[in-house]
C-alpha cells in the first residue's frame, strides 16, 4: 500500500475537507478586512483568518501544494506591499492634511454604514490585512521547515 509521507499532507478525508473549506475561510477573512470599520474585526483579525486558509493548505496538503498555491516569494512580496501601502496612507495624511495618519478622505454623512463611509480606514485595513496574512503564512512555512530539518527521516521512515 502506498502511504503518503508526512511532507505530502494528511489523509484523504482531511485533504477533501480542506478543499471544501479553504475558499470559505479565505472569503470570510476578506470580508472581515473589508467591513472591519463597521463590524468587529479589521485588518489584523481578517488577516489572521485569511492566513488560516493558507496554513490549512500547508498542513493538510503538504509543502509542495502550499508552495504551488501561495509561494514564499509571493508571500514575502505581499508582506512588503502591505506595509508600504499602510505607510503610504499615513504619509498621505501628513502631506494632504498636515498630520501623520490623518483621515484625509472626507465622506458624505449620508453614506453612513457603507463600505466607504469612514474615509481611508478600509484601505488601511486592507494594507494591515495583507501584511498580517502574508507574515503569518511565512511564519508557518518557516516553522514547518525547521521541524523537517530538526527531525529528518531516514530511508526506513523512522526518525533518527
Amino acid at each position: 500500500m502506498n502511504v503518503p509521507r508526512p511532507s505530502e499532507g494528511m489523509s484523504l478525508i482531511v485533504r477533501t475537507v480542506c478543499g471544501w473549506v479553504k475558499g470559505f475561510i479565505l472569503l470570510y477573512g476578506i470580508y472581515i478586512i473589508l467591513y472591519g470599520h463597521l463590524t468587529p474585526g479589521g485588518g489584523f483579525s481578517g488577516g489572521v483568518i485569511a492566513a488560516a486558509a493558507f496554513v490549512l493548505i500547508l498542513l493538510a496538503e503538504g509543502a509542495r501544494s502550499a508552495e504551488a498555491t501561495f509561494s514564499r516569494q509571493a508571500a514575502a512580496s505581499g508582506d512588503c506591499l502591505g506595509v508600504l501601502a499602510f505607510l503610504a496612507l499615513a504619509l498621505l495624511g501628513l502631506l494632504l492634511a498636515g498630520t501623520f495618519f490623518a483621515n484625509f478622505w472626507t465622506t458624505d454623512p449620508a453614506a453612513r454604514f457603507t463600505l466607504l463611509s469612514s474615509g481611508m480606514i478600509p484601505f488601511c485595513n486592507m494594507g494591515i490585512g495583507l501584511k498580517v496574512c502574508c507574515s503569518l503564512y511565512l511564519v508557518a512555512v518557516v516553522l514547518s521547515g525547521i521541524r523537517q530539518l530538526r527531525f529528518p527521516q531516514d530511508t526506513k521512515g523512522e526518525p533518527r
